[in-house]
């Protein structure tokens, strides 16, 4: 990747081999890889058999998980807060799971439609839920420091599966507690 950003910087109309940009197409490619982290690690490694028995079944919450992503389509970040809800039928998930499945599908080359959908899944899948419930609240800079230049917009998405997606007052519930 270093090769890669070097020429890039060229490509720009910079000198690569300028002071301030002679380690930079290092640091970028060290940039990217964290960035998109998700791509090399694991679910089943993340969740971790943090799956523990609960005779629990109202709602559990967690909110405004902070998430960074990367656009696929231009490679600029997308930054919000996601919040997610599960009805669990026996099983609950540890806390900090939660934030780390965000983290996991947040951390590649994404679309946030389909990083709702991913999240909700996961969690549906790992803790056999009757229902999912997950909000995504993002400003794009690609909206925002190119094309139409739009400072204060922010794209909502969501995916209610199971019981969060047919029973209306489930979901009213779920909307009312993450506002």
């Amino acid at each position: 990747m270093q090769e890669h950003f070097r020429a890039i910087i060229g490509n720009l109309g910079d000198d690569p081999d300028r002071e301030g940009l002679v380690k930079t197409p290092q640091r970028a490619a060290e940039a990217y890889q964290f960035l998109t982290k998700g791509y090399h690690q694991n679910i089943d490694d993340i969740v971790n058999d943090a799956i523990f028995s609960s005779d629990t079944d109202e709602l559990v919450i967690v909110k405004n998980i902070e998430l960074y992503s990367l656009c696929e389509h231009h490679l600029l970040p997308f930054i919000g807060k996601c919040h997610v809800g599960y009805l669990p039928t026996g099983k609950v998930i540890g806390l900090s799971k939660i934030a780390r499945i965000v983290e996991y599908y947040a951390r590649r080359l994404q679309i946030q439609e389909n990083l709702t959908k991913q999240i909700a899944e996961c969690l549906m899948q790992a803790v056999g839920a009757a229902g999912v419930g997950v909000i995504i609240e993002a400003q794009h800079l690609c909206m925002m420091m190119r094309g139409v230049e739009k400072q204060n917009s922010i794209m909502s998405t969501s995916v209610m599966l199971g019981e969060l997606r047919n029973d209306a007052t489930t979901r009213s519930e779920f909307l009312t507690l993450i506002q």
